[in-house]
């Protein structure tokens, strides 16, 4: 993780490198409890077991890929301590027993297979046919909003140096402990 901020064409992709990161140190952190900014909620969000990390440049260029719900973290993270970046994960939120899941890439910050909570279709012919088409627009909806709501709090540390330089310690001790550890 790097301290100082970061400007040119790169600037899109080593800021969604740092996010992706952050949010896999703050899902193992405190169980990935976040709070929206007013208060009024709390929900979880967790780096499932597939992710990518990727370092250097071309030819020199080396990816550490981990999948698979058992599959240690490990090779991820020992690459994190090597200077790999997290340019790839799959993402759950989780409030009030609901669950979104979405695939984030660092490059560009594209959100793919948007995944949203499960539910159960009305079998009433009576009802609106549209309903099923509004319920889940409410749930992207909602979903939208809770990545908005983690993306707003880590912009709110990345753009504080002080705060940012404190949360880059504690990302590097949660690194390098975990590896000590054999996570």
């Amino acid at each position: 993780m790097a301290d100082a901020p970061y400007m040119g064409e790169n600037t899109d992709i080593l800021l969604g490198q740092e996010f992706l990161t952050w949010l896999w140190y703050r899902s193992e952190y405190a169980d990935g409890l976040f709070r929206s900014s007013a208060n009024d909620y709390s929900f979880h969000v967790r780096i499932e077991h597939r992710l990518v990390v990727r370092g250097g440049e071309g030819e020199q260029q080396e990816t550490a890929s981990v999948s698979g719900a058992f599959s240690p973290m490990r090779e991820a993270r020992l690459g994190l301590s090597t200077g790999k970046k997290v340019v790839r994960a799959l993402v759950s939120f989780v409030k009030d027993d609901m669950n979104w899941q979405v695939s984030l890439k660092a490059e560009d910050f594209s959100l793919n297979s948007f995944k949203t909570p499960a539910f159960a279709k009305p079998e009433d012919s009576e009802v609106d046919e549209d309903a099923t088409f509004y319920i889940k627009m409410q749930f992207i909806t909602e979903g939208l909003e809770l990545f908005d709501e983690v993306y707003e709090q880590f912009l709110q540390i990345r753009l504080s140096e002080n705060a940012w330089a404190d949360e880059v310690k504690s990302i590097n001790e949660w690194i390098n402990h975990d590896i000590t550890k054999g996570a």
